[in-house]
């Protein structure tokens, strides 16, 4: 019935040419895996409800993952700047004071971001197979996941763009107060903002490579072939 399937479509988000044309193999054959010269049997089917899952839990892990790594490249900023600071005399901070505060900040920094990388490795751990292993999709799940990830590739490709401009740019500003002879606090300033600058790359980065990831697991393409 051409309302049925005009209906289904609106309610699985894919076109009726996806469900018209998508193969089903019949249930009772299961096509098996070849390693060198031995068949196995496929270690799981992974049903419609699975992959939304998982794409659900990547696209929210990806920002908690890209904020944490960004929190890792931007933990010595403070160390650095109040450490040339200090040893510049313009303010009243000592040396030990500065090296402490900057300590506490480093560290800080990176026991909040390893404590936000373990919370998403357990919450997809379960996951884990994905990557490591062979497995089926039922019927409908690779041409919804084949849609949402053309549908991505103008955003994947912005992203990582921007995100490798941010990090060739950044030591622009320190290379020209170098050139300048600029003073050594202001070296070290600009060494804060171009570490700032790289987070921000690497941030963007990560958050939109692990969307495309998610999809190319699924499709068990690239590198999850």
């Amino acid at each position: 019935d051409l309302q049925k399937i005009i209906q289904m479509a609106d309610l699985f988000g894919v076109t009726t040419d996806y469900l018209l044309k998508d193969e089903l193999l019949p249930e009772t054959e299961t096509p098996a895996v070849y390693y060198g010269n031995e068949t196995a049997e496929p270690v799981r089917r992974v049903s419609m409800e699975e992959a939304n899952e998982f794409l659900e839990i990547k696209a929210k892990g990806a920002p908690v993952v890209a904020n944490a790594t960004a929190l890792c490249i931007l933990s010595p900023v403070i160390l650095i700047v109040l450490g040339a600071l200090a040893e510049s005399r313009k303010t009243g901070i000592s040396e030990g004071a500065a090296g402490a505060v900057g300590c506490i900040f480093l560290f800080g920094m990176v026991a909040l971001a390893v404590y936000m990388f373990i919370t998403f490795g357990l919450r997809e751990s379960r996951f884990e197979s994905f990557e490591k292993e062979y497995f089926e999709t039922e019927y409908g799940v690779t041409g919804m996941v084949r849609e949402k990830s053309r549908a991505y590739e103008g955003t994947f490709a912005r992203g990582l763009a921007m995100g490798v401009v941010l990090c060739i740019i950044s030591v622009i500003p320190l290379i020209v107060a170098g050139a300048a002879g600029a003073p050594d606090f202001v070296c070290a300033v600009l060494v804060g903002l171009l570490l700032l600058m790289v987070a921000a790359g690497i941030n963007t980065i990560t958050r939109v490579s692990m969307i495309k990831s998610s999809y190319d697991t699924l499709l068990q393409e690239g590198e999850y072939t």
